[in-house]
This record gives structure tokens, sequence and C-alpha cells, in this order.
């Protein structure tokens, strides 16, 4: 079977849709790009469908990889014959290539190679094949200079006939089936360290089959193991394992079977059960990852296509009781205008003064203050300044998550934008920028840095990076980006573009002002004609000269709708502005080899609302006049907005600078599987206070009959 074929089946999808994918990808289009300008290509494989072909298809070419280096290896020590060679060719993954070439691996020294160099492997031999009615005569013959005894001769045997075992594709298979279907992973707390390490109590005396396991609680024990609180271990039922064994190996002279019985029993306890033990945790690992993962990479999607305020004149306030609440005044491009720092606790009457100054000055529309320390307590503050003077009444009061912020104020990024302010003057601008911009502020800060993750640092890293990096780019070529205002930041996750171009871009603008067309991105240095395929259509111009610069249609397209202009006898702004005129397009003139249905109506649907945001409009959440977890009954019944998504619920901000855990027994009126089916990440929802913890600082909600 070919690669693509392989794919194929395992996708369910046509080998033709895998095959234009694959020379796409190949010719460095990116996700994006394929999955918006190229649905003819690929049958309208969406942006997920076009991720899993590359990851297979990254996949089996590192199989291919592997599978020469075997091929070689093997070869070189004479024992590659046609029925291995097959056995190699055939398999698909990594992991298949490594099982069958186990026994062929170079290995370091053993206790079967000790025995090997003092000449015991035919003895083995004669052994394992379990036809000998006497073994210690045989084991004589074996005595030399280095085996001067009967008992050290068939030790050595035993020895390598557990490794050969050990190394048995069959034998391993029938070990690793008990450890898949009932194998226990048994927990327990370390000597000593149960006052230190009560965060995992749960966990001091607790097991379960392993492979019933969801993915947040083994990686919780995962991490009580690594800080050294807890110690755990997946264990088989050995005498089960052993009959296993025995059905496959046992079969001769009781003398030989006696010596193959040892060895077995040594091989399972000795090199079978650690060396499968560590396979299986590592698969329970890899299959908790990807979990982890997938909830991370859908709570961060929704983040950053949390609704955006859009434009307003803002002030954002980073909150603080002794070092006071930084203040800075933006205008509707997010421009940093003013900054100062007030003190409401101390000096309420001068920061007042200066809020008020302020608003006058800057005509302020919004001000968005950090849910941290002090938040609550400066909404109130500010809310009641806006009370007491009437014409300030328009103003709205919003508190905006800051998590991430500090990571941002004390980057690369903030020191470049910023480089003549401190730490919490870029802090401050970040909390109110994300309101005016969700996804425009928050591409900033490490995706792991914004608090809508579980067990991030406990995750393959490098498979974390490239999902994370996979969606931020995602939501941003979603979204478009304005051509003329982005950050170099923003402009990096563009398709095709990257953080060099990127900077090009934004100097050719610093240099040469805006850009008037899409067409004069190819004047920008090292943005050549495959750049601009790539990225052109997710770029905007507002304003441009031509209205489609606007729009989502490729310029590649640019002709399709002038024709059809043209055909109606008008020109091409009168047709854009005109609905009417744009139903009176029979789209199915304008088909061509080159050219189908789905691009042509994706370009009618564009031109409909051009430019159109695919975000939802913005609502603000106001909390109840609670503003620690001290003041929670139980009972209360809170607004409250969707914080963080997990595989067991969802927390919930209700404004004590304490989330809240609505349990997903607890998310409806119904049964519940995905968390995902009922809530998504900055959605407002109303909750219903079940329990308090204020000594470990436990909130228990529910959403259910409220």
């Amino acid at each position: 079977m070919t690669q693509l074929k392989f794919i194929a089946e395992t996708l369910n999808i046509s080998v033709s849709q895998v095959t234009k994918t694959t020379e796409l990808l190949d010719s460095g289009a990116t996700i994006p790009f394929i999955a918006r300008y190229r649905k003819e290509a690929t049958g309208s494989l969406d942006e997920v469908a076009i991720q899993e072909i590359r990851k297979l298809y990254e996949k089996l070419k590192e199989a291919d990889k592997r599978r020469a280096v075997i091929l070689e290896s093997v070869e070189s020590q004479g024992k590659l014959t046609p029925e291995l060679r097959k056995k190699l060719e055939n398999a698909v993954f990594v992991s298949e290539l490594e099982e069958i070439y186990l026994p062929y691996r170079p290995k370091k020294k053993t206790r079967a190679s000790v025995a090997i160099e003092a000449g015991l492997e035919p003895l083995a031999r004669l052994l394992f094949e379990q036809k000998e009615r006497s073994v210690e005569p045989v084991a004589a013959r074996f005595l030399n200079d280095k085996i001067t005894t009967v008992e050290e001769a068939l030790a050595g045997a035993r020895d390598i006939m557990a490794e050969w075992i050990a190394e048995d594709a069959d034998c391993r298979r029938k070990v690793r089936l008990l450890f898949e279907k009932s194998g226990v992973l048994e927990v327990s707390v370390r000597k000593g360290k149960e006052a230190e390490g009560q965060k995992f109590k749960d966990y001091f005396d607790y097991s379960e089959t392993a492979k019933n396991i969801p993915s947040h609680r083994y990686l919780a024990i995962r991490r009580g193991e690594e800080e050294g609180f807890l110690k755990a271990g997946i264990h088989i039922d050995t005498e089960e394992a052993l009959d296993k064994l025995e059905r496959g190996l046992l079969k001769g002279m009781p003398e030989s079977k006696e010596q193959v019985e040892l060895a077995m029993a040594d091989s399972l306890k000795r090199l079978m059960l650690p060396a499968l033990e560590k396979e299986f945790d590592g698969s329970l690992k890899e299959k908790a990852d990807k979990a982890a993962i997938a909830i991370f990479t859908t709570n961060l999607r929704q983040l950053l296509l949390s609704p955006p305020m859009g434009q307003k004149r803002l002030m954002g306030i980073d909150p603080g009781f002794r070092t006071g609440c930084k203040v800075v005044v933006l205008d509707e491009q997010g421009n940093l205008k003013e900054d100062d720092v007030i003190y409401p606790q101390g000096k309420s009457m001068e920061a007042e003064a200066r809020l008020i100054h302020f608003w006058n000055m800057h005509k302020t529309e919004v001000v968005a203050i950090g849910n941290g320390t002090a938040g609550r307590e400066t909404e109130q503050f500010v809310k009641e300044v806006i009370r007491r003077r009437p014409e300030f009444k328009p103003i709205r009061v919003v508190m905006v998550s800051e998590q991430g912020a500090s990571v941002y104020s004390a980057s690369d990024v903030a020191r470049e934008e910023f480089p003549h302010k401190d730490i919490t003057v870029r802090g401050a601008v970040s909390i109110a920028r994300r309101l005016m911009d969700p996804l425009a502020e928050l591409v900033k800060i490490d995706p792991k840095s914004i608090g809508v993750g579980q067990y991030q640092h406990d995750v393959n890293q490098k498979e974390l990076k490239e999902s994370l990096d996979t969606v931020v780019g995602s939501c941003v070529n979603l979204v478009g980006v304005e051509l003329n205002t982005a950050s170099q930041h923003l402009l990096s996750y563009v398709s095709g573009i990257g953080p060099s171009i990127a900077r090009n871009i934004v100097e050719y603008r610093a240099a040469n002002g805006k850009f008037g067309s899409r067409k004069e991105l190819k004047k920008v240095p090292r943005l050549g004609e495959k750049v601009f395929e790539q990225a052109a259509g997710f770029l905007r111009i507002h304003g441009a000269k031509n209205p489609l610069d606007n729009s989502a249609v490729h310029p590649e397209s640019y002709h399709l709708v002038e024709k059809m202009a043209k055909d109606l006898h008008v020109d091409l702004k009168t047709f854009l502005a005109s609905e009417e005129l744009q139903k009176q397009v029979e789209v199915k003139r304008y088909v061509s080899g080159e050219v189908g249905l789905p691009t042509l109506q994706d370009i009618l649907q564009e031109i409909r609302k051009p430019g159109r945001d695919p975000r939802e409009q913005y609502e603000s959440v106001e909390f109840a006049d609670v503003n620690s977890i001290g003041d929670l009954r139980t009972g209360m019944v809170l607004p409250g907005i969707v914080t963080n998504i997990t595989a067991f619920g969802c927390f919930v901000d209700i404004g004590v600078h304490q989330d809240g855990l609505v349990h997903l027994s607890h998310l409806a009126n119904r049964f519940v599987r995905d968390p995902n089916e009922v809530v998504k990440v900055h959605q407002k929802v109303t909750v219903k206070v079940l329990e308090v913890d204020e000594v470990r600082k436990r909130i228990a909600l529910s959403m259910k009959e409220v």
C-alpha cells in the first residue's frame, strides 16, 4: 500500500485529495492558504483535515528515513533475509520498525552478550529446542576457561534465552496486550511526604485500570511523581502473563523445558515487564498529552476569537494597593497618549481628580480594569466617581483578565514597543488593548501564560508549541490583518510571512508610509511571488483604491469579480455596493478548469460583506456585589465569565479573585460528555454557589436550574 493510499484510508478521504494536498504542502503552501484558496484541489478540506494529512504524511516520511537506516544496519550484519526485508518494508510507523529491529539492534554489554562471548549460544539453542532429555551432560560440553561449572553454563544459556524471549515480537505482543487490557496504575505517597504533598492527597493510596484513566488525572499523578511526593507504577497479573507465554514456549523434554521456563520467568521479570511498563506508560503519556493539548488549543482558539470591543478611546488600569494603580490612556488606534499612577485607597481625592482630568482631556469611552489584586476595589472606586458625575455616565467600566500581562510587559516585544516605559505601564496598555482587540494583543504573549490550559508544563513541549502556533496562525488568518496598522508580531502569523518578512513590512511602512494596495507588498524586501501568493488574501487595506484589497478575495481572483461587474454593465464599485446586482450573477458561467464553484461561492459570499469580522459582538459582564471568597454563601446565584475549560468541567470568574469550578455533572440539566457542548471560553454564564472551601480556596458552582 502506498503512503498516500494509507493516509486516504486512515482519514476516510480520496487518494486524489491526499495527493493534491501533499503536493501543495511540499510546494510550501500553508494550511490556511490551502483551506481557503485551493478548495478545488483538495475537495474543500478544512484546516483540521489538512493538518491531519500533514501530521500523518510527516510521520510516514520519518518512518521512511528510519527504515533506510535499519535496512542498512541489518544488511551490514548479514542478517537481511527476504522475509525480514518484507516485514520492514510493510511496517508503517517508526514504532513498528523498531519492534522488528529490536533483535538486530546493536547492544551494549548485557548478561546475554557476555554469555554469547563465552560460547554459550549453541547450548542456548539446544535447550530452547527442548529435545535434550538430560541437560547437564549437554552443558558440560561447553565448559571452558570462562565457564568452569555446569551451573554457570546453564545460567548463561538461560540469560541468552531470556533475551530471545524478551525480543520476540509475539511474546512482547502477548504481554503488551495485558498492559493494554488490564494494567492497573497503582499510586502511593512517598514516605515522609504526607504533610508536604497535601495537594496530591487524593492519590496517596490510589489505583485505577490504566486504560480508563482520564488525561487530567494521569498528568496530575505524573506531576506528583516529578515533584517527589508520589510513586506510581503500572502492574499486570504476572501469573496470567507467564501462562500466556508458556503456551507458545514450553513444549518438550522436562529438563530442557525447565530451563526454558526459568529463562521465561527471568525474561518477564527482569526484561519484559520494565520495558513494556515504560512503553505503556509512554503511550498513556502520549494519549494524555494529546487530550490536554486538544483542550488547550480549543480554549486558546475560543479566547483569541473573543469578541473585540473595537476602536474606542480607552483607559487601562492595572490595579494595586501598596504600589498604586497604573493608569494609561489610549486613542482609538491603541496608541499610548498618557500614563500615571493613582492611589484610590490612600489618596482618593487626588486619584479622582486625575481620572476626571484624563476623561475630560481624552474623551474616554471605556475604562478597562485588570481583574487581579485590588481589581474589584478599583472597579468600585471608578464606578463611584462616575456615579457622582453625571457627565461621565456614558463611560463603561469593564473588568479584563490580566493573565499574561506581566509576561508581556517584561518581553522583548513590549520593550520594543515601549522602550522608555517601565513594565507597569506596558502591563496596563496590554490590559486595555486586549479589550479593544483580544487577538491582536494576545498573539504577543506566550499562549502558555494566558491561563487557558492545564498541565501545559507537563505535556510534550514540542507538540504543544506546534499545536498552539497552528491555532494562533489559524485565528489570525481567519480574522484577517489590517496591513497598515498591524504590529510586527501580528503580521508574523499571517500565512507565508514569518518574523523576518514581518519586520521588513513594518520597516517599509515606516519609511514609505501606508500601503495603498496589496500589489505594493511586492516592493518589500524578500517578499517574493510565493510569499505574496500565500499572504495577500489574508491582509486588508482599509480605504484602498481597489475595494477588493479590503476583502478576503485573493488578488488572483480579482479578474473574476471585475468580469462579473463588466457582464452586468457596471463598474466594480457599483457592483460591490449592490447586493441586488450580486444576486444576478450566474455563478456557473464563471466556472473553468482553474476555478470551480467552491471558490466562486466564497467570492460572492465575501463581496456581500467585504472585510467582515467573523467574531461575535462584544458583551461585558457585570459582577455581583461580592469581592472575596469570604463574601460567598451557598445558594447565591451570580453572573460570571468562563475562563478555562477542562475535561472535567469549566472554571468561572465570579469576581472574587478565585475562579470557581463547574463540574461536568453540573453544566446542564442533561448528560454532558464534553464541556464544549455547553460552554466556551469568555462566555457569560449564570452560576449557583454549591460549596465554598476558604482554606483550600475552592469554590464549587453549578449551572443547573439557574
